[in-house]
C-alpha cells in the first residue's frame, strides 16, 4: 500500500527555522507534482505550497518569501523549509500528490508549533 510519511516538526520560537521531510513509497513519485498542507485547530486543512515533476513551485501568499519547497526524486522526497516562523504558522502538516484527483489516503501528518 503506498503511503505518505512526514516527519521533521516540532517546536520552535517566533523566528525560527524547520525543515519538514515526506517520503512518498510509491514508484511513479516522479510524475507527480506534490504539495504541502497545514491544518491549524478548529480550521480547513489549507495548501501551502507545491512543486511540479519539472521543479516549478508555487506558494500561497501567506508563506511567501518564507518557505522553500524542493523535492528529490531519487528519494521519493519532498522537503519544506520554513524560515521566518510566525505563531500563525501552528499547524499539522501533510503532503500529498496534487491535485486531489491523484490524491493518496492522508498521513499522520507533522506537528509544528511556533511559541516563545
Amino acid at each position: 500500500q503506498v503511503q505518505l510519511a512526514e516527519s521533521g516538526g516540532g517546536l520552535v520560537q517566533p523566528g525560527g527555522s524547520l525543515r519538514l521531510s515526506c517520503v512518498d513509497s510509491g514508484i511513479f513519485f516522479n510524475i507527480y507534482t506534490m504539495g504541502w498542507f497545514r491544518q491549524a485547530p478548529g480550521k480547513q486543512r489549507e495548501l501551502v505550497a507545491t512543486i511540479t515533476n519539472a521543479g516549478s513551485t508555487n506558494y500561497a501568499d501567506s508563506v511567501k518569501g518564507r518557505f522553500t519547497i524542493s523535492r528529490d526524486n531519487a528519494k521519493n522526497t519532498v522537503y519544506l523549509q520554513m524560515n521566518s516562523l510566525k505563531p500563525e504558522d501552528t499547524a499539522v502538516y501533510y503532503c500529498n500528490r496534487s491535485p486531489m484527483s491523484v490524491a493518496l489516503p492522508w498521513g499522520q501528518g507533522t506537528q509544528v508549533t511556533v511559541s516563545s
